[in-house]
């Protein structure tokens, strides 16, 4: 019985997108293909290692695709697959929520510093 067999939708759903920056990366993907120097512009706080890491295992989740094109130097986009594509609810619903609930979320963090 291997991991899938045995989690939780929820889980399996954090097994994908988990992680600080996949929801993040999954989200700029949403409106068109992007190559890596436009994710770090776009997630300024992610190291080159980070984003590298976590680009190779939304890919190897099936995802995200990422396209090589034969040009010097090199040219590499990443895009949301197909099925990369049915998470757009949840990540939009992701945004959704933290949008709506920001300026508490802040609250609550800025009193746990302050203790």
């Amino acid at each position: 019985m291997d991991f899938l067999d045995r989690a939780c939708p929820v889980e399996v759903t954090l097994s994908v997108i988990g992680g600080k920056w996949k929801g993040v990366i999954l989200y700029h993907l949403q409106s068109k293909p992007l190559r890596f120097n436009e994710l770090r512009r776009l997630i300024p706080d992610v190291t080159q290692r980070m984003l590298t890491l976590q680009l190779r295992e939304l890919e190897e989740d099936g995802v995200i695709h990422r396209e090589v094109y034969p040009v010097v130097p090199p040219k590499v986009e990443y895009s949301l697959t197909d099925f990369g594509s049915t998470l757009s609810p949840v990540i939009l619903s992701i945004r959704q929520w933290g949008k709506r609930h920001q300026d508490e979320i802040r609250t609550i963090k800025s009193k746990q510093f302050s203790k």
